[in-house]
């Protein structure tokens, strides 16, 4: 119990007025030994990787060179360039720097600059207004990743269950991945990552690692250096990833369950499957391979789209090596199928024995190992699981008056948005701009630049970046937890988001409520010391602790995470647990019925038909992380401008050249685009590599037009990669 709940009177009124001591901390950077110019911290940004850095600190106070902590085992000195060049980006000339109140209509661009506390009291009093009319659930603060920092991202939970308002459940990154691991592991943990280095196959699945987790590539590349690895890469096209592989596979979107089948028949059919191992570890092997009887090469060379060839060859390498190491990214889960699909692929390493081995098993993520104890943090304590839970990915819906969408409920007619830019990101973007524009809706966004999201906002808050507050992060792609303390100075305008929230709560009544009152280093400690971690200042010595549990339970080998200790090959998609399962008040969510008893390629998605011949995927560029980077200098040169990659069968059939302006479009909208012609991509298949902004598209429309927000079984999601849409030259 936080120990807030034992203060009587007299301690809760000092409490209440040491916001005043909160203000004063918030702007005292960690020290620097003097004999030192390198701060160490840890990469913020929406990524499984959360490198650790070191940041060159000159004499004025301002950052010079990032780079890879290189005693760091898993970042191991490699960071992405776009992170290496972060001084672009906190000294970008448009960065905001002011609160600033909307004078003209949304979305004009006509802005009266206002003080701090102007701001925060005209936000406060919106929310309060919103309450009187509709009641408390009309505010929704809604957030995501922009910082993967515990306290700077997480304390608006705080705020909205101390008021009341409406939930947040977030949908738009993890929620079939994580479903579809769990369903088969029980735990959401797997074999040190860095066991990857010590495979003999590297299994990089559904993840273009070179873009995206260059840390993954760091690992994978030094198995194959030092022990002769193979890497095998399984995606959509070519992408820098598949350039690496010594056995690349290209298959249709949406069909990995089929591949992952194929896979597993082969093995019970030469002898690869360990029974030993599966009898003793596993729910109905026996149901399992009976189940697969059908699901040849061949049945699954017709969906995939792969050649029998193909398929065979994958599973004779995988089948004949123990020390597998599948390494299961997110891409391919953001599909209808999505869940189905990462558990089918999971169930590979269960079928041929490889979790029994240093360097095999099957990986995503790692978040369970960690332990935080957010609870005082976020204000759970007084969290009523009566108040509506919207979905993050169906905001266009939400605030366009939805009713199944609201939950039955009434409007949302005030918003805080912080570290999300959902007029870019999510899907249904039709929606969501016509919802922005509501004259009756007002919205707050605390952020880093004037973001499409931001341009439509009421009040705008100027926010500090992750070298200028101080945090702790959990890097769920590895197995470290990492120290961000504060190394520079904010510009004297701007201010974190835990101060936002602080300052919030005091004039909306909340103030005194445990949790709230607290710096960001005292909610550092008090996280790690609830759960058993060294507190602050240890960690700025040690600057991260290695999470990693032992061998044995990394793998599995004392029990899967079920009761019973079984790898489920037949989850329990109505029951089974999930770190993303909906609250009670959500229940199942989509066609849960369609879902297959054993692993199966299930024909949920979006299948490409007669009015719409081609099959879309929104796929990551290397240069942006989301939306964030799309601003700065280098990146945008490097990454040219929106295109639409096509492969040149279907280039020749529409008559379209590279370069070419083509549309495409489904019942969503339309979208205009530049056409790459790209030797590496699928016949029928279109990749959009990027979340440019909106605005950079010729008709002002950005990808997400064109997906979709009905939620994947069976707990929600977003399914990104998975449209169907037709192509037109201009």
């Amino acid at each position: 119990m936080p120990f807030m709940n034992n203060l009587d009177d007299g301690q809760l009124a000092l409490l209440a007025a040491s916001h005043l001591q909160y203000r004063k901390l918030m702007n005292v950077a960690t020290q620097i030994s003097p004999k030192s110019t390198t701060g160490h911290t840890v990469c913020p940004h929406d990524c499984p990787s959360a490198c650790a850095l070191e940041v060159d600190i000159t004499s004025e106070g301002r950052i010079g060179r990032v780079r890879g902590a290189s005693s760091n085992t898993y970042t191991a000195g490699v960071i992405c360039a776009k992170v290496a060049r972060y001084s672009e980006r906190i000294y970008h000339p448009g960065r905001l720097l002011t609160p600033k109140r909307r004078k003209g209509a949304k979305g004009a661009g006509d802005w009266q600059e206002i003080s701090w506390d102007d701001a925060l009291d005209e936000i406060a009093n919106a929310f309060v207004k919103a309450e009187a009319v509709h009641g408390s659930e009309a505010v929704w603060p809604y957030f995501y990743a922009g910082t993967m920092g515990q306290v700077q991202r997480d304390s608006i939970e705080r705020l909205r269950h101390a008021k009341r308002y409406s939930g947040f459940f977030g949908t738009i990154c993890t929620n079939t991945a994580w479903t579809g691991y769990v369903m088969g592991t029980g735990a959401l943990r797997g074999p040190d990552p860095r066991e990857m280095a010590k495979a003999d196959v590297v299994v990089i699945w559904g993840t273009n690692a070179v873009a995206t987790q260059i840390n993954v590539m760091t690992h994978a590349v030094k198995a194959r250096k030092e022990r002769g690895a193979k890497i095998v890469v399984v995606d959509i096209y070519d992408n820098p990833t598949m350039k690496q592989a010594d056995l690349g596979l290209v298959l249709k979107p949406g069909t990995d369950a089929a591949l992952a089948c194929a896979v597993m028949h082969i093995a019970f059919r030469d002898g690869y499957a360990d029974r030993a191992y599966m009898a003793k570890f596993a729910d109905d092997p026996a149901g399992l391979e009976a189940h697969l009887q059908s699901k040849t090469p061949q049945w699954a060379s017709q969906i995939t789209g792969l050649s029998v060839e193909e398929i065979e060859a994958f599973a004779r390498l995988v089948g004949t090596t123990k020390k597998s190491f599948f390494r299961l990214g997110y891409g391919f889960s953001r599909q209808r199928n999505g869940a189905v699909a990462m558990h089918a692929a999971l169930s590979i390493a269960t079928v041929l024995g490889s979790w029994q081995y240093e360097g095999g098993g099957a990986f995503h993520n790692n978040g369970e190992i960690f332990r935080l104890d957010k609870s005082e943090l976020m204000g759970t304590a007084y969290a009523d699981p009566d108040i509506r839970q919207l979905d993050q990915s169906q905001i266009g819906r939400v605030l366009t008056g939805d009713a199944a969408a609201l939950r039955n409920g009434g409007p949302v007619t005030a918003m805080l948005i912080q570290n999300t830019n959902p007029i870019n990101v999510t899907p249904e973007q039709r929606l969501v701009k016509q919802g922005f524009m509501r004259n009756d809706l007002f919205v707050a966004v605390h952020e880093q630049f004037m973001t499409e999201t931001a341009e439509v906002a009421d009040i705008v808050l100027p926010a500090t970046m992750f070298l200028e507050h101080d945090d702790i992060y959990r890097a769920g792609g590895q197995n470290h937890i990492t120290l961000g303390p504060k190394l520079v100075e904010p510009p004297e305008t701007v201010r974190a988001n835990l101060f936002v929230i602080e300052e919030l709560a005091k004039r909306l009544g909340v103030s005194h409520m445990p949790g709230f009152g607290l710096t960001a280093r005292e909610h550092v400690d008090r996280i790690l010391s609830a759960s058993g971690w060294p507190g602050f200042d240890a960690l700025l010595e040690d600057k991260w602790i290695d999470a990693q549990p032992p061998f044995e339970v990394a793998h599995y080998l004392q029990g899967f995470g079920h009761a019973d200790g079984k790898f489920r090959f037949r989850p329990d998609w109505r029951n089974g647990p999930s770190p993303d399962k909906p609250p009670e008040n959500v229940g199942l969510m989509g066609p849960v019925d369609l879902l297959p008893l054993f692993p199966d390629q299930v024909d949920v998605i979006e299948t490409a038909d007669a009015e719409h011949p081609f099959r879309l995927a929104t796929s990551p560029a290397r240069n942006f992380l989301n939306s964030t980077f799309s601003e700065t200098k280098t990146s945008l040169q490097k990454e040219g401008r929106p295109e639409v990659m096509i492969c040149p069968e279907d280039a020749e059939t529409f008559a379209i050249a590279d370069g070419d302006v083509v549309r495409i479009g489904n019942t969503r909208g339309e979208v205009r685009l530049h056409a790459k012609i790209v030797a590496g991509a699928r016949v029928g298949v279109l990749i959009a590599e990027g979340l440019w902004p909106n605005k950079a598209h010729l008709d002002g429309e950005g990808i997400n037009v064109l997906t979709g927000a009905d939620s994947p079984a069976p707990y929600g999601g977003a399914a990104f990669h998975d449209n169907k849409v037709w192509l037109r030259k201009e």
